[in-house]
């Protein structure tokens, strides 16, 4: 793999990695499947995953072509990916983006009654939108409209899928996890990958307004 590919698939890990921040969102899968046993648990990691996925790869496939058909260049949607990037990278900086998580789970927890079976939790809010959200999605589009040749889109897809099955092995030990993490160390990790994402969100900004305006 030559050194272009390797840069590639390192900054589309890191990105994806940042943006599902899958030991930020373990507290809150814990946190919803509790009231089932281990096989429930273990349903819900492998189907929510699966939903993900398929919304992620869906976008990214068809989303070249939904910015030509909606006559959006790659460098106005690489500027507005920074700044939608950099709305998140604040959220978790803040922890804004933890509350939001915390508070669908305990409005999925309220409504929930004892005496029923567990609720179905892998479609939403779980697949979406904490695994594919709307930064996710976008920045599978971005990406993939970048990629020129199909080695590249068969990068960019490689360290998704990578992303998702982290996503997966850490949701199947999401209990044990959350318990060994604490909430502290949880709530330091969500900041410093938002400190992360700043930064790569204002690179992305700074490079689509080059590319729009013809700044080299």
């Amino acid at each position: 793999m030559s050194a272009e590919l390797i840069s590639l698939f390192t900054a589309t890990f890191v990105t994806f990695f940042v943006l599902i921040d899958a030991p930020g969102v373990a507290p809150v899968f814990a946190t919803l499947t509790a009231q089932g046993d281990a096989a429930y648990r273990r349903r819900m990691a492998f189907k929510s995953t699966f939903v993900a996925s398929i919304i992620m790869f869906l976008f990214a496939f068809g989303g070249a072509w939904l910015l030509g058909a909606m006559h959006i260049s790659i460098d106005a949607f690489r500027a507005a990916g920074g700044a939608l990037l950099f709305l998140i990278a604040l959220d978790m900086v803040f922890e804004k983006r933890t509350e939001r998580r915390e508070h669908r789970a305990e409005e999925l927890l309220e409504g929930h009654d004892a005496n029923t079976e567990p609720d179905d939790i892998s479609v939403f809010p779980i697949g979406i939108p904490m695994i594919a959200g709307p930064g996710s999605i976008a920045t599978a589009m971005f990406y993939m409209s970048q990629a020129t040749v199909w080695t590249e889109k068969a990068v960019v897809l490689s360290a998704i899928g990578l992303n998702l099955l982290l996503t997966l092995a850490i949701f199947l030990i999401a209990t044990p996890l959350v318990r060994l993490m604490g909430a502290s160390v949880a709530g330091a990790l969500t900041r410093i990958l938002g400190v992360i994402l700043a930064a790569l969100s204002v690179q992305l900004l700074i490079d689509g307004i080059k590319g729009a305006f013809n700044l080299g």
